[in-house]
């Protein structure tokens, strides 16, 4: 089994398939031989949003933080079925949070916490980002997070 799925399995984290796009674009496109760009995904699991609507109002900092990290939990499944295997990231260069905001919300960067927290715990040095968290008034499908990141493979 492959390290980073081997420290995956010691957090009790198994990956879902990955998430099929909602509309016309693909989950992952690379740029160059090392660049993989990730589309939005968000927090879904099995399917099913784990949460909806705004943090501030609707939820909590915490349950958007958790939202964030299913939402990276995904974006993982999407590199795997990207590049076959998760050992071949070198790095993570930007993570492009948004947050599903209420009015006068502004702890963004705590949500978005939840994926950078994981990145690092499982990655440690190559999951280290750049990052923007920014609010929005609205998200598809009323998702509490949406996340793009941009990935370096090496091969």
């Amino acid at each position: 089994m492959a390290k980073v799925e081997e420290k995956l399995k010691a957090l009790g984290i198994e990956l879902p398939e990955a998430p099929k796009p909602a509309a016309v674009y693909v989950p992952a496109k690379r740029f160059g031989a090392n660049l993989l760009y990730i589309s939005g995904q968000d927090c879904r699991d099995n399917g099913e949003l784990i949460y909806k609507g705004k943090v501030g109002s609707d939820l909590t900092v915490k349950q958007g933080y958790e939202a964030s990290r299913q939402t990276m939990i995904n974006t993982l499944a999407v590199i795997k079925a990207e590049v076959g295997d998760l050992d071949k990231i070198k790095s993570f260069v930007k993570l492009l949070g948004f947050v599903n905001s209420a009015d006068g919300f502004v702890e963004q960067p705590y949500v978005i916490n939840g994926a950078s927290e994981l990145l690092e715990e499982v990655f440690g040095e190559k999951g280290k980002h750049a990052r923007s968290a920014l609010s929005a008034n609205e998200l598809p499908f009323n998702t509490p997070v949406e996340i793009e990141t941009i990935v370096e493979i090496e091969e």
